[in-house]
């Protein structure tokens, strides 16, 4: 099982009513939610761990892991509210406010974390779960308990508007990094996290302090998977794009459903991994988000859809 740990929350989309009134429809969403979403539709045993709240929108959020075979049965539940992100559209462009306040998600603690069992090989971590405390410390201490023996994926998602207090934001990401087997992250996050764009030297000190393998995607420019087989890239693939809400999140599923086919999700496999095991892995996640940015919101693909 690949257990992905982080936000869980209801996007508010705008939308008309029949009268033409302004109105908001509730869409399940949240990056590590999207990731477990896009990994149960590949047909990948998968579990899902954050707060879930027992309100309507909490109901939602679990009827749709369900729809796609995620398991959500580690989850933490309560009867705090879920987190809402209103959505505004400005000539196109979204923009947030989100309401987390003591919500079920971001009140998870240390004391809600699951005992995992030997069908776990994998936890993905990443998104403003990572922000906001205290459940950026449980999630923080679950990747600790278990990173000694089990593989560890993370995608910061950096959403910098959310950040505030950046040296400690900083801080957790750097010791986290440091823990992940495998970390995908945009190259913009790159940057941001090393303080410069050479892309390359950054991916390699990732791998000077223990990653096993850096993928740097570059939207339409493809991806770049670096490790101490070498450097492999995959081009993207070419489409007509609707938006690309979701594309990142599609793509780690799709590179960890490509691992976890290959057989490899275990600590001393994913440490000697082979360029054609990587270029394999970074294909799929790159033709799974293809699929997403091709229709609208996060709607990731099957595997039947992949062909």
């Amino acid at each position: 099982m690949i257990l992905c740990s982080g936000e869980a929350l209801i996007d508010m989309l705008p939308r008309k009513t029949g009268d033409h009134e302004k109105a908001f429809a509730p869409y399940a969403g949240g990056a590590v939610f999207n990731t477990s979403i896009a990994l149960g539709r590949l047909g990948v045993h998968t579990g899902f761990f954050s707060g879930l709240s027992n309100d309507l929108f909490g109901d939602i959020l679990t009827e749709a892991l369900s729809a796609s075979n995620v398991d959500s049965r580690m989850a933490a539940r309560s009867d705090r509210p879920t987190t809402l992100a209103f959505v505004t559209l400005n000539e196109g462009q979204a923009s947030y406010v989100f309401y987390d306040e003591n919500s079920a998600g971001r009140m998870l603690a240390v004391d809600d974390l699951p005992a995992l069992s030997a069908e776990v090989s994998t936890l993905f971590f990443g998104g403003i779960s990572l922000v906001v405390e205290p459940c950026a410390q449980a999630y923080e201490a679950l990747m600790m308990r278990e990173t000694e023996h089990r593989v560890i994926m993370m995608d910061p998602n950096i959403r910098q508007s959310f950040i505030r207090d950046e040296a400690a934001y900083r801080d957790r990401i750097g010791r986290m990094l440091g823990a992940s087997d495998i970390v995908k992250v945009s190259d913009e996050d790159l940057a941001w996290l090393a303080g410069h764009d050479n892309f390359e030297r950054a991916a390699q000190d990732l791998l000077s302090d223990g990653t096993k393998l850096v993928c740097v995607t570059q939207g339409a420019d493809g991806v770049t998977g670096y490790s101490a087989a070498g450097c492999v890239f995959v081009a993207s693939q070419r489409v007509e794009v609707v938006d690309t809400v979701g594309a990142g999140d599609t793509f780690n599923a799709g590179l960890l459903a490509a691992l976890d086919d290959a057989g490899v999700l275990e600590k001393t496999k994913i440490a000697a991994l082979d360029e054609k095991t990587i270029e394999a892995a970074l294909s799929l996640g790159s033709r799974a988000a293809a699929i997403t940015v091709g229709r609208a919101g996060a709607n990731p693909p099957t595997r039947t859809e992949l062909g």
